[in-house]
């Protein structure tokens, strides 16, 4: 009993019941079943076959037999209208055809199947093709491919060292099969040629798999509850997809969930005691006996964006448990000790079936007993409840980063900057200067005494056409009139490399202009480099700061780069020439200053200094004191501090400046990603626990001037950390939409970068290459090589299909499709 509500009771009761039981006088466990929304088959007695319909609870079973030695395996299939039974034991493999056979008892008469094999073995897996009359059957070492209309073996095969576990065909001609001996192997069945074997993937052997023929993927899961994805897809090798710790998973589920049973959510929600959430006590594991596509309805989708993603049942010994495989995450957790109304809490076999309504049916059968039950589970109101505490974790803001509410009145961003008030020192000076002598003024317009001597009465202007064509060539340049090619594809082919010095230098980060035109780099020399985008020519060099460059951000015009190094200082920079316009030292900030940048369409400056985020108001003067050039007229003051709760330092922030937002996102050294809402002042929501380590880096979907997406695409963000994949997020829902695996990140602080139209996903990688992955799916796209060291920076062209990347030591790539 997991609450003493009795309503609350009541409603968790009604997510299952045990809607058939039956014993059987041999034991069941290890003995594969079948299950589907209208049938289920099972061994009863040792070597009599029950069918039960799982629509008609009171119809009577149906009861089939032919077989003198027990039943090892059973499987069911619909085929044009009618159902088909398959049962193998050491002396038979037969076929029966449901209908006749429940026609045949109806009037009396024993139903009869036909053989379709004879002393295969110890039968432990059948498979029924989806389209043509075959069946797989797996004996030890061997799979035969039987004939369902005649006694037939069409094809012998036989790779495996150990016995095969399972084996599921795929297309038309192949076949893929599992083993004890941890590989998987794929046969083209018609010829008996093996297509491919993998090597040893695991340290349990392999005892069951799914093929989602949809997005070609092979899912395994072994005894020590592991997951693993593969890829089918032609020319991906059969590379490795994700592998899933179930029980890892499951344990963090529950965590999440135990978090907010004290926070008006109800104890239903809280998972058994048995889940081990404290970690005081170790699982011995989690096999896996059955793995089974989930049936989504059509609001479970995700966005179109992202395409659909994929929910797998996986059953085991103690629970039954939903895994999205885009997220690698569990998504619900049906205990079967958490339920007093079941007679099984430890299952030897399970079959799992899900329709496409809320129901999900269930075979299961005792582990050391011989008991057989039929459950029938409400998987929506099982979500629901569980997820719950999770959605709710926010403050009920609607969260968006297009924001459409408006500025309130009290918001930091309504801030003003007062030049005179800010720096009254300055006010002094001008009064003291208006007492020198009349020669000290800068220009004296009566006088003449600043201007050159003329040498010619008169000068034509001559320039008129070369001035409209020097505009005409920034237009161009500058990518105005562009639109960015929305179904283009990703860049791949290398186009040019360059070295940012003469020796080995690291970057600390690569940014491109709003327009595209200009790309700069943040160097660990303590300067600044700001190429063309083509990487024509010499740089321009930024130099003023004493420590390694760690972080810097355009402005939204273009003519402005702020900048952090790691001497507690932060310069503003004038791109037209260089010169630095505002220095902010240590006087302002006492720890470490990192991820600078304009915010608020330029309006404000915002960068992290330790655990706090600081919003900060800026005046920029760009006029020229003749006198007194060393005199500083650009201001800045702080408007407002955010701190992070929990957190020793801020390891990543981001924010919108191309247009007007109010979130502002940071992630800590806690590993939690914290909700700053910047109209209301304050923290509004946070998501723990983001990655295993802290979050070197959150990077937006921030779109570009030249392409448009959807207004939810916006609400897309990417983390990433040190030896953990790359993970998607949706701000609206706080929850990770989709995981990316296939880079390398074990010690350096690799970059990654959203293209302009949202479509893909960059990031570096420490096997010398870049790594493209597209946001509706969980494999890479393309593999960037021929780099020269681990790739720890890259930025998209935001004009153009441009893609470049920085080495580890200071080597730029530019790579066009």
């Amino acid at each position: 009993m997991l609450t003493d509500n009795p309503v609350l009771e009541e409603l968790r009761c009604t997510m299952v019941s045990e809607t058939r039981s039956t014993v059987s006088t041999t034991p069941l466990s290890h003995v594969q079943f079948a299950c589907t929304h209208q049938y289920c088959a099972f061994t009863l007695n040792g070597n009599e076959l029950c069918i039960w319909k799982t629509d008609s609870i009171h119809e009577e079973p149906l009861i089939l037999k032919g077989h003198h030695q027990p039943i090892t395996a059973v499987a069911l299939k619909h085929d044009g209208g009618q159902w088909l039974v398959c049962s193998a034991s050491q002396d038979y493999v037969i076929i029966w055809n449901l209908n006749e056979c429940r026609q045949a008892s109806l009037q009396g008469q024993l139903p009869r199947g036909h053989v379709i094999g004879t002393l295969l073995g110890t039968v432990q897996h059948l498979g029924f093709h989806p389209c043509e009359k075959l069946v797989a059957a797996c004996a030890k070492t061997k799979v035969f491919i039987l004939n369902t209309e005649r006694e037939e073996i069409l094809a012998d095969l036989e790779e495996h060292e150990g016995p095969v576990t399972a084996a599921e065909f795929y297309r038309d001609n192949l076949l893929v099969c599992i083993s004890e001996d941890r590989t998987f192997s794929l046969w083209d069945y018609c010829t008996e040629h093996l297509v491919y074997r993998s090597g040893i993937l695991s340290a349990f052997p392999f005892l069951n798999m799914y093929i989602d023929e949809e997005n070609e993927q092979l899912v395994t899961g072994s005894a020590d509850g592991m997951i693993r994805a593969f890829s089918l897809a032609d020319g991906h090798n059969f590379r490795g997809l994700c592998h899933i710790n179930l029980l890892k998973e499951k344990l963090k589920f529950s965590r999440n969930i135990e978090k907010y049973k004290h926070s008006g959510i109800p104890d239903k929600m809280k998972l058994s005691s048995n889940d081990n959430s404290s970690g005081d006590v170790v699982d011995a594991g989690l096999p896996i006996l059955h793995i089974q596509k989930h049936e989504q309805h059509q609001q479970e989708h995700d966005m179109p964006l992202l395409g659909n993603h994929v929910l797998l049942w996986v059953g085991s010994s103690t629970d039954l448990i939903l895994i999205n495989m885009a997220t690698s995450e569990v998504e619900a957790v049906f205990h079967f000790e958490d339920y007093d109304v079941l007679s099984i809490h430890l299952a030897g076999s399970v079959s799992i079936s899900s329709t496409s309504g809320a129901k999900v049916f269930c075979l299961i059968t005792s582990m050391f007993g011989s008991q057989i039950s039929l459950l029938e589970i409400d998987a929506c109101a099982l979500r629901q409840l569980q997820q719950h505490g999770q959605l709710s974790s926010g403050s009920g803001t609607n969260l968006s980063i297009v924001s459409s509410d408006p500025l309130l009145s009290t918001s930091p961003l309504c801030c003003e900057l007062s030049k005179k008030s800010a720096n009254p020192k300055t006010n002094v000076l001008q009064m003291r200067i208006k007492d020198q002598p009349l020669v000290f003024k800068n220009k004296i317009k009566s006088s003449g005494y600043t201007t050159a001597p003329r040498m010619k009465m008169f000068s034509p202007k001559t320039n008129i056409k070369t001035s409209q064509l020097s505009k005409i060539k920034r237009e161009i340049t500058s990518g105005i009139g562009k639109e960015y090619p929305l179904e283009t594809r990703a860049p791949s082919s290398m186009h040019k490399q360059i070295a940012l010095a003469n020796k080995p230098t690291s970057a600390c980060d690569i940014q491109y202009s709003g327009d595209g035109s200009k790309l700069a780099c943040g160097l660990s020399d303590k300067s600044l480099l700001v190429f063309n985008s083509t990487l024509n020519g010499e740089p321009a060099v930024f130099t003023g700061h004493n420590g390694a460059v760690n972080g810097f951000g355009w402005s939204y015009d273009r003519n402005w780069l702020v900048s952090t190094a790691d001497d507690k200082t932060m310069r503003i920079w004038n791109v037209k020439n260089a010169d630095c316009a505002l220095v902010l030292g240590k006087e302002v900030f006492s720890n470490r200053v990192c991820f600078p940048q304009f915010y608020y369409m330029d309006k404000f400056i915002l960068l992290s200094s330790g655990a706090e985020i600081q919003v900060m108001k800026y005046y920029l003067d760009g006029c020229k004191d003749e006198i007194k050039r060393y005199k500083q007229k650009s201001i800045c003051k702080p408007v407002q501090k955010f701190h992070m709760d929990s957190a020793v330092e801020i390891t990543g922030l981001s924010a919108v400046n191309d247009f007007y937002s109010y979130i502002v996102l940071a992630a800590g050294s806690n590993r939690a990603v914290e909700v700053f809402d910047l109209n209301v002042g304050c923290s509004i929501a946070a998501i723990p626990d983001v990655h295993p380590r802290a979050a070197h880096q959150i990077c937006q979907n921030k779109g570009s001037a030249f392409s448009t997406q959807p207004a939810e695409a916006y609400n897309l963000f990417v983390t990433m950390a040190i030896g953990d994949s790359l993970k998607l997020w949706d701000i609206r829902t706080l929850r990770c939409v989709r995981r990316f695996e296939g880079h390398i990140n074990r010690y350096q602080s690799c970059g990654v970068a959203v293209s302009p139209c949202g479509r893909f996903i960059a990031c570096g990688s420490e096997d010398r290459c870049a790594y493209i992955y597209e946001t509706r799916s969980n494999t890479y796209l393309q593999k960037l090589t021929k780099h020269t060291d681990s790739v720890i920076n890259v930025a998209f062209n935001p004009s153009s299909v441009q893609l470049t990347t920085c080495t580890l030591d200071g080597k730029l790539q530019m790579f066009v499709p």
